[in-house]
């Protein structure tokens, strides 16, 4: 199961795509130079695209403040027409307003997590609390949520359709949830609330970014023995960037976790491991816990001004789960086989050091050294046997294969035909099995100092009707590092794993066919987004697409049936350590945004909830609190980082409809799962599951995938 950035496909609710009817690629128009190219209507083929090769940080705020009026005129024309409330007049209306302001938006969130730079960090912490303002002057607008009402209360008259309801009671809900029904004062709080929320979102994701930027030096080689060497030339690469000598250790997981995994020495795992860690909390500059104490009130007092006792209530209220209870329910049940596998796993690898005299007790920086020994000796597996087969290139192809396989996309490379915003960003058309166009996947797979950590999928522009056949431009974004110049990027298992879990969600946004943007792809409940993400994972681990792509990078021969047997063998291997280090994480975000009144001491509340879970003194959260992005770069996954297992739920048991086919390429599952991908949020997700799989899902599915006992 895979813990990773999603960020939502809308950078503000209910504001529509780039609202450019989409034809068959056009030549590009001239665009006059002094026109603001990130304020300015996306050009060119394909509907239009951004305008990547002008756009300057300079551009953004001017732009910002010219959109911004935009909107607010537009939405002024809603207030003051003087028909009556309609659907037409006010609901899409809403949805079509505000064109200009999401292209800046979009542009905006694109930049400021792939380009990040310093110009663009101080755009960020000038227009993050505007942006906070916008959102509230739009849904505080009393004489707007007027009309809006007015629409709701007269809905059984309006003749809609089942999409349209949809819409309507998504605009009526997210208007109440967010303070409609406030009084003045209380609204005029809820902004200041806001406001300063969105300013220390900002403050937190720069501050973590900065310790991820830091990194360690290596200059004798003997200290990197057992490390393999590709991931030492990508060290080297590492240190010739920053301009210092021998092997660089970037502070990031996907340069860490080679380390942890076989440096023989346990000093320099150690090293590693702590300033991972400790990401966050060194008590210096990019300390972040003062950043949360301040944080955690704000989110209380947003909650109960709106009449929810805590915010983890207020931010279930509208999602799968509905509550915090069946949350918890649902990780404690699995919790508790996951911990007792951990002890196994402990046991097994404690073991080994004792006959190997290493002396020792199993730390955390020792876990996954000694866990790569166990898998060895279990499996006759070295995970460096399947580097040679998981290159980055066949992966990228293996996923878009797969997509054609299922649902009958085909991807055609034109990198070099549309702009990007960095040399590495490659991009595809997208078309569908009769030809037609299906939309844009731009793919950013390196990591860079200025780019965010993890992995993550947007929409530039989400698929809709309104306007013309609007098709959707997204991304994925990766943090696989790059190597040494003319040598192939080899890229380990569960970084091909990530790959297609991104694949997943752009595929959610290419495969989506709604009429309105706001319902389109994944702009859906956090807890059922990541379903289409993970269970596209199952797919890499086929046959079919083992003998095409896993590939070895020099012989060209595929992965022997050996060798793939023991991968096979291995799936449930180190579940316990997988799903302890994420249901930590997941469990202390729960009970954290519980706590009424939100007044924590971060390191001190994260230390008591895992002493009373239980938790193994081997593993540490995958996210511990000071850099828990997740949940407080923004307020995404904020007492949500539970939709991962709550999605993989789902995943499995999705997983096990193709299984009982005996074809896990079946077409009519295959279409069945299109099908619910397509609808967005048109219509009730659990309504969707149940109509793809003919009932609710069943948890065992998971527990059986994890290789845990099944109640």
């Amino acid at each position: 199961m895979k813990t990773f950035l999603y960020a939502s496909a809308a950078a503000a609710v209910l504001l529509t795509g780039c609202a450019t009817a989409t034809a068959p690629p056009e030549a590009p128009r001239a665009v006059a130079e002094d026109v603001n190219p990130v304020l300015a209507e996306w050009t060119g083929p394909y509907g239009g695209v951004p305008a990547f090769d002008r756009i300057r940080p300079e551009h953004f705020v001017p732009a910002f403040n010219e959109a911004l009026a935009m909107r607010d005129r537009e939405i002024a024309a809603i207030v003051n027409n003087r028909a009556a409330p309609t659907f037409e007049n006010t609901i899409e209306a809403l949805e079509r307003s505000g064109a200009a302001y999401d292209r800046v938006t979009r542009l905006l969130l694109i930049y400021t997590s792939n380009m990040n730079d310093a110009p663009m960090q101080a755009v960020d912490a000038e227009l993050a609390p505007r942006q906070a303002a916008a959102a509230d002057a739009l849904v505080l607008n009393g004489p707007l949520f007027q009309r809006i009402e007015a629409v709701w209360n007269n809905r059984e008259q309006a003749n809609l359709t089942p999409e349209q309801h949809r819409l309507l009671w998504r605009t009526y809900d997210n208007f109440v949830r967010q303070g409609a029904r406030l009084t003045p004062a209380q609204k005029t709080r809820m902004a200041e609330i806001n406001q300063q929320l969105a300013s220390l979102y900002t403050t937190f994701s720069q501050r973590v970014l900065s310790d991820e930027a830091s990194y360690i030096t290596v200059t004798d080689e003997a200290q990197l023995a057992g490390i393999p060497d590709s991931v030492k030339a990508a060290m080297r690469a590492a240190a010739q960037e920053n301009g210092v000598p021998g092997w660089a250790i970037v502070n990031t997981r996907s340069a860490v976790d080679p380390v942890l995994t076989y440096a023989q020495n346990r000093q320099l795992r150690e090293y590693v491991w702590r300033g991972f860690i400790n990401r966050g909390d060194n008590g210096d500059d990019n300390d972040t816990n003062a950043v949360i104490a301040q944080i955690m009130p704000l989110r209380a007092e947003k909650a109960q001004l709106l009449g929810y006792e805590t915010y983890a209530d207020w931010k279930l209220s509208n999602t799968m789960a509905q509550d915090p209870d069946r949350a918890m329910d649902l990780m404690m049940r699995v919790w508790r086989p996951a911990v007792a596998r951990v002890r196994e796993e402990v046991a097994e690898m404690q073991a080994i050091a004792d006959r190997e005299g290493a002396n020792i007790t199993i730390e955390p920086w020792d876990y996954r050294f000694y866990m790569e020994k166990v898998r060895r000796e279990r499996y006759d597996l070295d995970q460096n046997d399947l580097k040679p087969y998981f290159a980055l290139e066949n992966m990228i192809q293996g996923a878009m294969w797969s997509a054609g396989r299922l649902y009958g996309l085909q991807f055609n490379e034109i990198t070099g035909q549309v702009p990007t915003f960095h040399p590495d960003v490659r991009v595809w058309e997208v078309k569908d099995a009769n030809g037609g166009f299906v939309g844009l996947f731009y793919g950013d797979n390196f990591a860079r100092s200025i780019k965010r950590s993890g992995a993550w999928e947007f929409a530039y522009r989400s698929q809709n009707r309104q306007g013309g056949n609007i098709r959707p431009l997204v991304s994925n974004n990766n943090n696989f590092v790059k190597g040494a110049p003319g040598e192939p990027v080899l890229i380990s298992l569960d970084d091909a794993e990530t790959l297609f879990h991104e694949f997943g969600h752009a595929l959610h946004d290419l495969l989506s066919d709604v009429n309105y943007a706001s319902l389109s792809g994944t702009n859906t409940s956090t807890d059922f987004v990541e379903f289409p993400s993970q269970v596209n994972e199952h797919w890499l681990l086929t046959r079919e697409v083992l003998d095409r792509f896993a590939r070895h990078y020099q012989t060209g021969e595929p992965m022997p049936q050996a060798l793939l047997d023991k991968v096979q063998a291995m799936q449930t291997f180190n579940q316990g350590f997988a799903t302890v280090e994420f249901l930590a994480s997941g469990i202390v975000d729960m009970r954290m945004h519980q706590v009424p009144g939100g007044r924590v001491d971060p390191d001190a509340f994260e230390r008591q909830a895992l002493a009373e879970l239980g938790m193994p003194r081997e593993i540490v959260m995958r996210h511990r609190l000071p850099q828990f992005n997740h949940l407080f770069a923004d307020e995404g996954y904020a007492a949500g980082y539970y939709s991962y297992l709550w999605s993989e739920t789902m995943d499995a048991d999705a997983w096990e409809a193709f299984e009982e086919t005996g074809d896990v390429w079946n077409p009519e599952v295959a279409a069945r799962m299109r099908a619910m991908f397509a609808a967005g949020d048109s219509r009730d997700q659990g309504e969707l599951y149940r109509q793809f799989r003919g009932r609710d899902p069943d948890v065992t599915a998971l527990l059986r995938q994890r290789g845990f006992p099944v109640d």
